[in-house]
């Protein structure tokens, strides 16, 4: 009994193609989080989905909002549907963690992070590429100071997604449920794992295009420079119009040694001739499987999300920290645009 009570009580939202790997994260945390439900408007894909992963379905939304054991709500529907859910969710007084994007554009995830501020409730955000092994070894580098300042970035995600299976589903590539293709969709993981490392971008200069590989309404391509806070310089390709797709890579160049996180591998090479690899390669969904990638990534953000509820901190991926990728791909996609460069618009 009191292991029962000890449990994190979540509801969760949503149970599409993206719900798999949190699916199996929370059962792999049986012994931690409790799940009181999971609820999706299709009551037919809602039972297959729960029977599946052995998770009980919700009557309603309301019903778990109404749960008093419920103490955060976890939200993996499409972005364009979030917004109501999470300020049901605040005035609840129930915590969110939420996939990303935040929402579609910067003014309305500024809103949903602005609800939650208002609400006084945490709100995490799944970056789940923050949470490989060789990622944090990075981050613990580069906040020691080791390393030396940085100088220069390169970013390439040369992913793939085919026009039959992925963009002809309804919805997929549009405005109106993605917000963007590539960018927000897509190498929006990257680009926050890179901001988290290097710090803010000040001012890019992009070109973005939708190749004929695809038929969508966003873009499928997106190269540029960036010009970063620090004063480094970086570059920057994305893509899912590269067959048959292969692991993102980000390079950076710091005054004593380089580091390239490759899927879940690090390899640093020092200036004094040594080097060191940490981590091990792993599928990351660069490939026509969008979901070909372990679950423990998203087992280790939802534990570091109820370690820092309980300890009143913020979480390690918060939705402050991911405006500052909301700003960037904004800045990106109206360079691209615009054919000018724009200036990376930066939070309070």
């Amino acid at each position: 009994m009191g292991n029962e009570q000890a449990r994190f009580g979540i509801g969760v939202v949503g149970a599409g193609m993206g719900a798999k790997p949190h699916a199996l994260a929370l059962k792999a945390l049986r012994d931690k989080v409790d799940v009181r439900g999971v609820w999706r408007r299709d009551r037919q894909e809602l039972e297959r989905f729960c029977s599946e992963y052995d998770l009980p379905a919700a009557r309603s939304y309301e019903a778990l909002l109404a749960d008093p054991a419920v103490e955060a709500i976890l939200i993996i529907t499409p972005p364009n549907a979030r917004e109501p859910l999470v300020a049901a969710a605040a005035a609840a007084g129930k915590h969110v963690l939420m996939e990303k994007p935040v929402e579609r554009s910067v003014e309305a995830a500024e809103r949903i992070v602005g609800i939650c501020d208002a609400a006084g409730v945490t709100l995490g955000i799944i970056f789940q590429h923050r949470f490989r092994a060789a990622s944090m070894a990075l981050a613990e580098k580069v906040a020691g100071g080791t390393l030396g300042p940085l100088h220069a970035a390169q970013l390439l995600v040369p992913w793939w997604r085919s026009q039959e299976a992925y963009y002809d589903k309804p919805g997929r590539g549009t405005f109106a449920q993605d917000g963007g293709g590539v960018l927000i969709t897509q190498a929006i993981h990257s680009l926050d794992l890179m901001l988290s490392l290097t710090g803010p971008v000040r001012a890019v200069t992009a070109l973005s295009a939708t190749t004929g590989l695809h038929r969508m309404e966003t873009e499928d391509f997106v190269a540029g420079g960036m010009e970063f806070a620090n004063g480094a310089v970086g570059g920057l390709m994305a893509t899912t119009a590269n067959f048959p797709g292969g692991p993102e890579s980000l390079t950076l160049n710091f005054e004593r040694a380089s580091a390239t996180l490759t899927g879940g591998n690090l390899t640093l090479n020092w200036m004094d001739g040594r080097s060191e690899t940490i981590g091990e390669a792993s599928l990351g969904g660069g490939g026509a499987d969008p979901m070909a990638f372990p679950f423990d990534w998203h087992q280790a953000q939802i534990e570091d999300f109820i370690l820092a509820v309980h300890q009143g901190r913020p979480p390690r991926s918060t939705g402050h920290t991911a405006l500052n990728v909301h700003r960037l791909i904004d800045a990106l996609i109206r360079s691209g645009r615009e054919g000018r460069r724009v200036e990376v618009l930066q939070g309070g």
